[in-house]
């Protein structure tokens, strides 16, 4: 089974098992994350419909906390002497994904 999921302002597809790495979410190490879906599949029907997604859950478990790769941010302006260097590292939580089940269909 597969699931089109919203964390934040991005979107992932994912299956049971999937460690996905999310923007980072006030919850401690442990603690179960649900997810809102936006597309079920289960290898035969795709399902949208919200009326459908009202009953859908997707749960997941929060597995760390931690901080990306470093990006460098430089800013130069040419004949003028004018040059910025910075660095950035943008914090994250890694997600296991647990059970998607779609709940009551009618």
């Amino acid at each position: 089974m597969q699931a089109v999921i919203v964390a934040g302002d991005k979107q992932f597809k994912v299956k049971e098992g999937d460690v996905i790495k999310i923007d980072k979410v006030e919850k401690d190490v442990g603690d179960k994350i649900n997810f809102d879906p936006i597309l079920v599949s289960d290898n035969e029907t795709v399902t949208m419909d919200k009326g459908h997604m009202e009953n859908a859950k997707i749960s997941g478990e929060v597995i760390l906390h931690g901080k990306g790769k470093k990006i460098i941010v430089f800013k130069k302006k040419r004949r003028k002497g004018y040059s910025r260097k910075m660095g950035h590292r943008q914090f994250f939580t890694e997600v296991k994904i647990g059970k998607i089940s779609l709940g009551k269909t009618g």
